[in-house]
C-alpha cells in the first residue's frame, strides 16, 4: 500500500478491504487531476497485493485508448507475462466504459469494483451491461458499483466544474 495520503480526502480512513483498494485508485486518479487528465484511477490486485497502478493518461499521450483501465490491463500483462489476469481484481473510481468493459474480458480479470456510476457512457450496468450480454462471452466478470461513491463522483464533478468556470474565462 502506498503510505503517501489522499491529497483530496486526507481524513478517509477506509472500513474495510475494498475501500483501502479504491482509496489507492483515488490516488491514482490525484496524479491525472495534476496532469489536467480526467481523474480516473486504477489498481490491479492479486492475492490482496496491489500488482499495479495507472491513471487516465489520454491527453498527456495524445491517444483516445489511454484510459486508466486500459492501461493497468496492459502493465499487468507485461509483469504477470500473460493476458490472462484470472485471478485479479480491479478498482477503479468510475463505472468502465464500453472500450475498458471489452478489455476487462478480454484479459480475464475476475471482479471489478468501481466507485461512481456513469449516467453517460457506463458500460457495466448505467448505459449497457457489457458483462452480461444475451449471447455471453467466454469469461463471466462480476462487479460491484458504489465503493467510496461519493468520493469518486466529487471528483468528476470537481473537474468537470473547473473546466466550465476556466472556459468561461
Amino acid at each position: 500500500m502506498s503510505s503517501r495520503r489522499s491529497t483530496l480526502f486526507s481524513g478517509l480512513r477506509p472500513s474495510n478491504i475494498h475501500e483501502r483498494f479504491m482509496l489507492e485508485a483515488i490516488k491514482e486518479a490525484e496524479k491525472a487531476i495534476a496532469k489536467q487528465e480526467c481523474p480516473i484511477g486504477c489498481v490491479i490486485v492479486k492475492d490482496d497485493k496491489i500488482l499495479v497502478r495507472s491513471h487516465n493518461l489520454r491527453l498527456t499521450r495524445g491517444n483516445a485508448i489511454c484510459h486508466a483501465e486500459v492501461l493497468a490491463i496492459d502493465k499487468a500483462c507485461r509483469k504477470i507475462g500473460d493476458f490472462r489476469l484470472n485471478d485479479c481484481d480491479m478498482y477503479v473510481t468510475l463505472e468502465p466504459c464500453t472500450m475498458c468493459a471489452g478489455a476487462i474480458i478480454q484479459s480475464r480479470i475476475r471482479k471489478v469494483y468501481f466507485g461512481a456510476y456513469e449516467p453517460k457512457s457506463g458500460a457495466v450496468c448505467s448505459c449497457n451491461d457489457i458483462f452480461n450480454v444475451a449471447h455471453g462471452h467466454n469469461h463471466q466478470v462480476e462487479y460491484e458499483g458504489g465503493i467510496l461513491e461519493e468520493q469518486c463522483a466529487a471528483m468528476m464533478k470537481d473537474f468537470f466544474r473547473n473546466i466550465r468556470i476556466r472556459d468561461r474565462k
